[in-house]
């Protein structure tokens, strides 16, 4: 093979580190727990009856299962509620949030995102993968940005064969 014929990897070679939010998916099954069930008439809480439906529940069905505690009745909930819910909640469920499911994905990857060892980006240029197979929302993306924005010398967003500029260090 002769000198012209070789071929180079010119992004192999360019340096480049490619963080893939894909990576801080947690792949635990996503539910929704709606308190609404335990209001009587839709309208109001009775902590009495409350109390003894936390106490009976099969709990353990939360195992392991990302929770988003959600009203969607127009009812007022007194803050006890949810605390109580979460404190039977914990010993089972990976995870949970008081909003929507979407409330819940960002809170995910917030907690995967605030572990990154923050100092392997130093003075690194950065490529932040796009498009994927699972779902990352927006949100993991401008935390991103946010958390390296200090430490790199420039973000990128798309493959490193075809990027899109987002900051440069000056």
């Amino acid at each position: 093979m002769e000198e012209q014929d070789i071929l180079i990897n010119k992004v192999a070679n360019s340096g480049l580190l490619t963080l893939d939010l894909e990576d801080f998916y947690h792949p635990g099954q996503r539910v929704v727990y709606d308190i609404t069930d335990n209001l009587f008439q839709g309208l109001i809480l009775k902590e009495k009856d409350f109390r003894e439906f936390l106490k009976t529940h099969d709990w353990t069905q939360y195992t392991d299962k990302n929770v988003a505690i959600i009203c969607s009745a127009d009812a007022i909930v007194p803050t006890w509620a949810y605390m109580l819910l979460a404190t039977y909640l914990e010993p089972y469920a990976n995870f949970f949030v008081f909003g929507s499911l979407e409330t819940l994905e960002e809170a995910l990857f917030s907690h995967a995102l605030a572990k990154l060892d923050l100092t392997s980006f130093k003075d690194a240029r950065v490529v932040v993968k796009g498009c994927g197979n699972l779902p990352v929302p927006t949100y993991a993306y401008v935390e991103i940005t946010r958390l390296l924005k200090p430490h790199a010398k420039s973000l990128m967003y798309g493959e490193p064969c075809s990027t899109v500029p987002i900051y440069k260090r000056k």
